[in-house]
């Protein structure tokens, strides 16, 4: 007899038993219990290896037990490990499916009601996949992680060892699309609140949209266009007497003060201002070099919000910006930090100093020489990248001058570009100290520009 036969199926159970009738199809279930087995093994692998914490790794790199050096090897290369057990998983479960299907056609008639058959049977196995191969498995396994990663192990190394290749080829595609998708979603996302700031224009006020404004541009700004210049800086020398620093310090007013050996390029630490309380009654040779804090160090190109959790992390809120040749070129603070979304921030010691700017009518401003760009921009109300192809690396205003001169221009003299003249006022032989500048026409503004788009 043909089991395959349809007339044969129908007289084969009465005509040869069921004993006998499960004998020629006993290896199939045996195999699909195997295969649903070896699915709910590669399900635990995959919820227990992912599921490991810090604490368990650590365990693992640290243990003598064979089971555990197998699971650190494997957590070495996670995206191969994960490829390789989702690619086991699969073909298993295709397999369970394929073998139903078969089975199926096998034990009924081919008829009109065998194929709803087929269809109830299928739906049924693939319940069963979810349920006894997924679902169970990996609840169970997230409660035993370290247990079960040490069980499946074998197992996932086996099916790490056979699909290198396949795998491989999955984790380097999957690297291409989320470098795609990373790359595409952060610009999206940054032209998305662009123009959510715009679109919050009628309705905001002037404070809140530069509020927003600072957000969204506050990942882009480095410490060198957020320091405040060499020039600036309050330093003290190291060889001053006790006396001469009180001086000083009550002069500066500033709680947080560095300190530098010979020139502003040594700086050897920050003095605290509060170090000092408990030390005023000491004489004029009082060793106070010794209160000095580290100096936290930074390069000119770190970006501010990297460098707001680096104070986070050290507790510190202020650092010291260096050149490539480790000459200081800057100082930078958390307050300063914090402008940039809030703008200034005066506390009841500021003394109230006059703006850095003042407008003479609707198209002229005079501003200082030291004012960074992006408030010139902001001052102007034009978009910051007008200015990108003249202005090399100079990040203020004086800079952008000496761009355009390409020398240290003299007072009384101008220039113009696109549709600025700028006219300075006031330089000396070492910088531009006032600027006027005048917009000869209008400029589209990015009020302007999204309202014309």
């Amino acid at each position: 007899m043909d089991p395959g036969d349809p007339l044969t199926q129908q007289v084969l159970p009465a005509a040869i038993g069921w004993g006998t009738y499960f004998t020629l199809y006993g290896p199939y279930v045996a195999i699909l219990l195997l295969l649903l087995l070896l699915a709910s093994l590669a399900s635990v692998a995959e919820a227990a290896f992912f599921s490991l914490t810090s604490e368990d790794r650590a365990l693992c790199r640290d243990s003598s037990r064979p089971a555990d050096h197998r699971i650190t090897a494997l957590l070495e290369r996670p995206k191969r490990l994960l490829a390789s057990l989702v690619v086991l998983n699969n073909l298993l479960n295709i397999a369970i499916v394929i073998i139903v299907s078969y089975l199926t056609w096998e034990f009924w008639q081919v008829s009109r009601a065998s194929a709803w058959m087929l269809t109830s049977i299928t739906l049924a196995t693939t319940l069963a996949i979810v349920l006894f191969g997924e679902i169970v498995p990996k609840v169970y396994a997230s409660q035993n992680h370290l247990q079960m990663a040490r069980r499946t192990a074998p197992l996932a190394q086996a099916a790490s060892l056979i699909f290198t290749p396949l795998s491989v080829l999955l984790v380097s595609l999957s690297n291409q699309v989320d470098k795609r998708i990373q790359r595409r979603g952060y610009k999206l996302s940054m032209e998305e609140l662009n123009q959510a700031v715009e679109l919050t224009s009628s309705e905001a006020t002037a404070e809140e949209r530069e509020i927003l404004k600072g957000i969204v541009n506050f990942s882009n700004l480095t410490a060198r266009q957020v320091m405040r210049a060499r020039m600036d800086i309050t330093a003290f020398a190291d060889d001053l007497t006790f006396s001469e620093l009180i001086e000083l310090i009550n002069a500066s007013g500033y709680s947080r003060v560095p300190v530098y050996k010979e020139s502003i390029d040594q700086i050897e630490g920050i003095l605290y201002i509060k170090d000092l309380l408990p030390h005023l009654h000491r004489e004029d040779d009082y060793q106070w070099q010794t209160l000095l804090r580290p100096v936290f160090f930074i390069p000119e190109t770190k970006k501010i919000d990297d460098l707001l959790q680096d104070f986070q992390k050290r507790r510190v809120h202020m650092a010291i910006v260096v050149d490539e040749y480790g000459g200081t070129r800057g100082l930078i603070t958390l307050e300063d930090i914090i402008e940039e979304i809030f703008g200034d921030i005066n506390d009841e010691f500021d003394e109230e100093t006059p703006e850095n700017y003042r407008r003479l009518d609707e198209r002229t401003v005079v501003i200082e020489g030291k004012v960074p760009l992006s408030d010139v921009c902001r001052i102007m109300d034009v978009d910051s990248a007008i200015f990108e192809d003249v202005r090399g690396d100079s990040e203020s205003l004086g800079g952008l001058l000496l761009e355009l001169f390409n020398r240290l221009p003299t007072s009384g003299e101008e220039i113009t570009y696109e549709s600025f003249t700028f006219h300075v006022l006031s330089a000396d032989d070492k910088r531009i100290n006032e600027v006027r500048i005048t917009q000869n026409s209008l400029t589209p503004t990015l009020n302007n520009r999204s309202n014309a788009e």
